[in-house]
């Protein structure tokens, strides 16, 4: 049990030092940028199937 509470603890000082830090505002900036980044790849491969003439996806 002292086991499992001192690996909490360590999960716990990480997250705060990630959260506290800024790290965390970079981080969604990064996730946003490759949202539409995958956005923009999945709309392309959608049209290339559609022009192939095999009909829309299953």
């Amino acid at each position: 049990m002292l086991r499992w509470a001192a690996i909490f603890l360590l999960l716990a000082i990480v997250s705060a030092a990630l959260g506290f830090g800024g790290i965390a505002a970079v981080a969604v900036d990064l996730a946003r940028v490759l949202f539409f980044i995958f956005i923009v790849l999945f709309a392309m491969m959608m049209a290339f199937h559609l022009m192939r003439d095999r009909g829309p996806l299953p």
